[in-house]
């Protein structure tokens, strides 16, 4: 049997004569399942290898197939750009040369070059509002991937049914199992006859630190979500007392959503008590946070205060708070007179403080902020950056009711109790939803507010101007 027929029945010998790698037993074993059926489904731990896995995929059935047509999927751009397309463009590069001589790849298109629109592949974007990802395909060498499978819409599946349903297409799905309900949660549950599955935890791949594992314990508790899904490759179980769920945070990761117009931008600022805590800052515009959470540890209040005054003055006027608002429980107080005698706009929150809710839904202020939260990822409009720390953080908390029935959300000492660490970067992004009524004049008002404390700063010279 000549190598083009062995590599065509058996994608770890294209992997190792053309790619020239020794994919890992999972990967084997995952992949033999993809030649031998026509519906695979993984779901795996952080970091174990499934991009290259995905992108050994598509190369091997561009390679082997004469008219393969490989629609690949995802929740956002960034994964299918950054992510897999990234990935696929790494392995063409390490293939043997006359291979590689054959396929091009351009903007979401991989194809063979003397045969571009019968055999390639492409990036579509999964979107409710554009559930077209795979319609529209014909062929006798059809594969359908869906990478971080869990966060595609159903409404993307259904509409391709019928093309996914063609004698002998092959339809992949993988990625981390952050929630419990949807196709590919399906295909390991009331569907799984259909199915062939993987689970691939974290100690199942040696591309994984040996001390990832621990940390993740460490840091969010082996008890938790986080941990099951990011470490054991396991579903969410289904918590009815988390305040925010761990399927509404991946699935704000870049979404793809326009910003709301004319947002005021609100700095959240959570001020470190002692030891291992952090300070925090967050910046959040209207439906959009901005940039990961950033936090320092050992850090004194005149330090704190430093930092935050030197994001300031960085900002430009399209990036201006209109608020920056402290938590002023334990050492906040302190770094809030600061920024405010540096004229920044800096309002001071009292978490312990009675809620401002109409209703009296709330026990404390603290509970009230977090609900908000809650309900701004419900809105299916939230955008997050791929910060995993703070989606960690945010998917920990739990919450009860007291006797009037009012809400309580777990506090800071009640998760250490239980060998959690402190949500300090969670309750920075909560902080952000302690602004009033939104006014376009204010924001305005708050530009020209930067352009006089910058004139100011450079009057003044000395430590202000360094």
């Amino acid at each position: 049997m000549t190598l083009g027929a062995r590599c065509r029945r058996d994608p770890v010998v294209f992997c190792r004569e053309a790619l020239q790698v020794t994919p890992l037993p999972w990967q084997e074993e995952a992949l033999r399942l993809v030649a031998a059926h026509d519906r695979v489904a993984i779901r795996s731990g952080h970091g174990v290898g499934k991009s290259a896995f995905l992108a050994w995929l598509v190369l091997w059935f561009l390679v082997t197939r004469g008219n393969a047509r490989i629609p690949c999927t995802a929740p956002t751009r960034h994964q299918l750009a950054d992510v897999l397309w990234s990935e696929i463009a790494k392995w063409r590069r390490r293939m043997r040369p006359e291979l590689a001589a054959h396929i091009t790849m351009s903007g979401d298109y991989v194809a063979l070059a003397d045969a571009p629109h019968e055999c390639f592949a492409v990036a579509r974007t999964a979107r409710r509002d554009q559930p077209e990802a795979f319609q529209g395909f014909h062929g006798e060498n059809l594969l359908f991937i869906a990478d971080e499978a869990s966060g595609v819409e159903d409404t993307v599946f259904e509409a391709g049914e019928g093309a996914m349903a063609t004698p002998g297409a092959k339809t992949v799905l993988a990625g981390n199992p952050t929630r419990t309900s949807g196709y590919f949660y399906n295909a390991f549950h009331r569907d799984r006859a259909a199915w062939k599955t993987v689970c691939v935890p974290c100690a199942d791949s040696a591309m994984v630190a040996t001390d990832y594992a621990r940390g993740m314990a460490e840091r969010y508790g082996a008890d938790s979500n986080i941990y099951r899904v990011r470490v054991l490759g396991e579903f969410p179980t289904a918590e009815e007392d988390q305040v925010i769920a761990l399927a509404l945070c991946e699935s704000a990761v870049r979404r793809d959503v326009a910003a709301i117009e004319g947002a005021r931008i609100k700095w959240g600022v959570d001020v470190a008590r002692f030891g291992p805590d952090r300070s925090a800052l967050a910046k959040r515009r209207g439906n959009v946070l901005l940039e990961p959470v950033k936090a320092w540890r050992n850090k004194t209040l005149m330090e704190v205060a430093g930092l935050i005054r030197d994001e300031y003055a960085r900002c430009r006027e399209d990036e201006v708070p209109d608020e920056i608002l402290v938590d002023t429980i334990g050492l906040g107080a302190g770094v809030l007179d600061r920024l405010r005698e540096d004229g920044l706009p800096a309002r001071g929150v009292n978490v312990g403080a009675a809620t401002t809710d109409a209703n009296g839904r709330f026990l404390r202020l603290r509970d009230e902020l977090w609900w908000r939260a809650r309900e701004w990822f419900e809105t299916g409009t939230a955008v997050l950056p791929d910060d995993q720390a703070l989606i960690g953080e945010l998917s920990l908390p739990r919450y009860s009711f007291n006797s009037d029935g009012r809400i309580k959300v777990e506090s800071k000492d009640e998760m250490k109790s239980r060998a959690v660490q402190s949500p300090d970067l969670a309750d920075a992004f909560c902080l952000t939803f302690a602004g009033g009524i939104e006014r376009a004049s204010r924001h305005i008002a708050t530009m020209r507010g930067l352009r006089r404390w910058r004139r100011r700063r450079r009057a003044l010279g000395g430590w202000m101007s360094a």
